[in-house]
């Protein structure tokens, strides 16, 4: 192995210096400092795959029954992995690891005693729980909202239910500022 010392190199022709062939590693001894000064491209990953879907329009919920919210309309989902027909989300091949969700639940004009939401993992195991019990106040257009960080596998499908028992039917708002859901990998 023969050592090299220099303070600059430049490319003798084009304007692209390579360092090494594919297959090749390039260590960074401990101790030394990167310095950027230009442009850097493809350091340190991206926050994908990641979705972002909300309720279209205004959805019923039975009274004291766990239902399925109905996100149905997508800003954004880099892996295609969100169903706007089943609402559910699932975690891509190669894709497990932490992931960071979001929501947020809105009510329309009711008070009722217990209005909750559960993110489950696979139809089953609670992954996130959050509520908004009613209040004497006439706040009645409150939301529930919630994030956090979870661990996930590759083929993890993630829904949201949400719960009330007012008593009848009622409904939990539509439109992307009222009711939504999202989640995105952490870089690790």
């Amino acid at each position: 192995m023969s050592k090299l010392e220099t303070n600059q190199v430049d490319p003798s022709t084009g304007t692209t210096l390579t360092l090494g062939t594919s297959g090749d590693t390039i260590a960074i001894p401990s101790g030394v400092t990167i310095t950027n000064s230009g442009t850097a491209n493809n350091f340190g990953g991206v926050n994908t795959p990641a979705f972002f879907a909300y309720l279209g329009s205004n959805q019923n919920i039975s009274t004291a029954t766990n239902t399925t919210v109905g996100f149905n309309t997508e800003i954004f989902d880099t892996a295609n992995a969100f169903n706007t027909s089943t609402h559910k989300y699932t975690i891509p091949s190669g894709q497990g690891g932490k992931y960071f969700i979001t929501l947020c639940i809105r009510r329309e004009n009711f008070n009722p005693p217990r209005f909750n939401y559960q993110v489950l993992k696979n139809d089953s195991v609670g992954l996130l729980n959050g509520e908004n019990a009613g209040t004497d106040s006439g706040a009645y257009y409150n939301s529930t909202q919630g994030s956090g960080l979870v661990s996930l596998a590759a083929g993890d499908v993630i829904h949201v239910l949400v719960y009330h028992n007012n008593g009848s039917t009622k409904a939990i708002m539509g439109g992307q500022a009222n009711t939504y859901f999202g989640a995105f990998k952490l870089i690790e």
